[in-house]
């Protein structure tokens, strides 16, 4: 029996027990007043490692990339309350995004001060409901570990997503006696419509050109194995949804890789042709579609299977809706299609899908530019293709050059991608990568990002070097803001503003930090630098000098009233 059951504790401590009781292993934070109670009971855990950070954000997206990395929660805590919960919105606001079971926790002020324009007061309950499935305000400390337990198990059922928790310091100061640290809410599968799979069966045999969208509701349910045996059995090409290309093992003959306006051309055009859409674990979101049959097939018939009720038939209308976890709906689906045998046609489409996909990988290998003075993003990327181990996590910013990146990894187990997906933020790779890391400490983890997203956040080399977390920072230095300066040069006449940027050389940089730094102008030394900064044992960062001119304007949709 836990010891400290039924002995009067402080709510601060309780809020760990409920931690420990959930077999949460790492909490990053910055320490506040508002929530010393909460410190000061993780002083001499053993259980529960403490990951200081620099900044309430970026230990968000740490804690954010932590969970998709592990499939379990991540937890930061904001250990002021104001500033120090405002300061989180942006990591929460992307974990909504990436539906990561994140929870954050922040200090709240006094109760008795409430409404009351207090020091630091802000609202904090109406600040985080729109970026949360939930956000709790705790009353009192005996309902500490209900309302904290309510919020993990909220995180990680249906369709995960982080949830917020504000506790007043009176709350955790309060003396209470606990019953139980951890409360079981269990909820029942739903069944499977017998007449919807057998519909399902029909469609797939009466199809000639199907294939599988794959979104990160296959990753979280672990059933990206189910997904290539559905594929293998039936003789159906896969696809990823945007930000998901780890997904499908890349050595699978059948995956086509990321499909959508920043995917690659054979996963898109295998969408746009297609006339059965099995869309598994995907809403069919923004990034891989635009909400546009531009990107998606118009006459194609569509089964989609997602766990979120919202999900289904939101943006585009299906034939079969299926609300329900993937690997519930394979299990009931696979033993179906025993002896089941597609269209005659459907050899075509497979044979032509193949072609392409050789095609399509021999022209990226012969058309990236290695031989350019200065350092081109493709001739970039190639080289590391070859360089990067090939178990490696990698972590993508937004921006020009990362966007670039999207389809030109190799990935070749799930959870090894990490990007901010719908929220297109810049700033969360190389936070991101720490987070990977200490889920996945045994894999090298790699970190792209540019010159201005690094910037924003390279104060957290302290974390990295103080907690020995040893990514590779790659930062592609191209002297700009890049995706924006491509907007003013192809739609405002070059009129730039605020486009350029200056820095420090990021490479000394990080010597000062503590932690290594590698400089590359030229392609023929990248090789050297980064064998270097896998075996020093230390963070590392890689400075890397990329073509300012090579700028690719990705939203022109967005500025379609300035191109006609």
């Amino acid at each position: 029996m836990n010891e400290k059951k039924n002995r009067p504790i402080t709510g601060g401590m309780a809020v760990i027990e409920c931690l420990k009781a959930y077999n949460i292993k790492y909490v990053f934070g910055l320490i506040g007043s508002a929530t010393m109670e909460i410190f000061d009971a993780l002083y001499d855990q053993k259980d529960i490692t403490f990951i200081d950070v620099r900044d309430e954000r970026t230990g968000a997206h740490m804690a954010d990339a932590f969970a998709r990395a592990s499939g379990s929660h991540g937890v930061i805590i904001a250990g002021q309350n104001g500033p120090g919960a405002t300061n989180l919105v942006t990591g929460v606001a992307q974990a909504k995004a990436a539906f990561s079971p994140l929870l954050s926790i922040a200090g709240a002020i006094s109760t008795e001060h409430e409404g009351k324009d207090a020091f630091q007061e802000v609202d904090q309950q109406k600040l985080f409901e729109p970026i949360t499935k939930k956000t709790f305000s705790i009353k009192n400390t005996k309902s500490i570990t209900k309302e904290l337990s309510e919020a993990l198990n909220i995180s990680t059922q249906g369709k995960w997503g982080p949830v917020h928790v504000n506790i007043p310091r009176d709350v955790l100061s309060g003396i209470e006696c606990f019953d139980n640290f951890i409360i079981e809410n269990k909820i029942e599968p739903k069944k499977i419509n017998e007449n919807d799979l057998g519909k399902i069966i029909s469609l797939i045999e009466q199809s000639s050109k199907p294939v599988i969208i794959c979104g990160a509701g296959v990753k979280n349910s672990k059933t990206s194995d189910k997904v290539i045996l559905l594929s293998k059995k039936l003789n159906i090409p896969i696809v990823a949804s945007a930000g998901h290309g780890d997904v499908i093992t890349f050595e699978y003959n059948l995956y086509g890789g990321q499909m959508g306006p920043r995917g690659n051309k054979v996963a898109t055009t295998l969408v746009k042709n297609a006339d059965l859409i099995l869309a598994m674990g995907t809403r069919l979101g923004f990034n891989s579609t635009f909400y546009s049959y531009d990107n998606i097939s118009e006459s194609a018939k569509i089964v989609q299977i997602d766990i979120d009720p919202i999900a289904i038939g939101r943006y585009f209308p299906i034939e079969v809706g299926i609300q329900n976890d993937v690997k519930i709906f394979l299990d009931n689906l696979i033993p179906l299609t025993k002896n089941k045998v597609l269209k005659n046609e459907h050899q075509e489409w497979i044979k032509n899908f193949i072609k392409e996909k050789i095609n399509y990988y021999k022209k990226r290998e012969e058309e990236a530019d290695i031989n350019s003075k200065i350092i081109q993003p493709s001739g970039l990327f190639k080289e590391l293709r070859k360089i990067i181990p090939k178990n490696s996590a990698v972590t993508l910013d937004a921006g020009t050059l990362c966007l670039q990146a999207t389809d030109e990894f190799n990935f070749i187990e799930p959870r090894s991608l990490f990007t901010p997906l719908d929220f297109g933020l810049v700033g969360f790779s190389f936070a991101a990568g720490l987070g990977v890391k200490l889920a996945k400490p045994d894999l090298p983890v790699f970190s792209l990002m540019g010159d201005g997203g690094f910037g924003m956040t390279v104060s957290e080399l302290s974390t990295a070097v103080h907690h020995k977390i040893n990514t590779v920072t790659i930062v592609m230095n191209n002297k700009s803001w890049g995706a924006e300066k491509a907007y003013q040069r192809d739609f405002y006449n070059k009129r730039y503003i605020g486009a350029d940027i200056d820095s420090p050389p990021f490479h000394k940089l990080a010597e000062i930090y503590g932690a290594k730094g590698y400089y590359v102008n030229e392609l023929k030394d990248l090789k050297e630098a980064v064998s270097n900064a896998l075996i020093c044992n230390q963070p590392s960062v890689i400075n890397v000098d990329i073509d300012p001119k090579a700028l690719y304007s990705f939203r022109k949709d967005s500025f379609i009233h300035r191109s006609k």
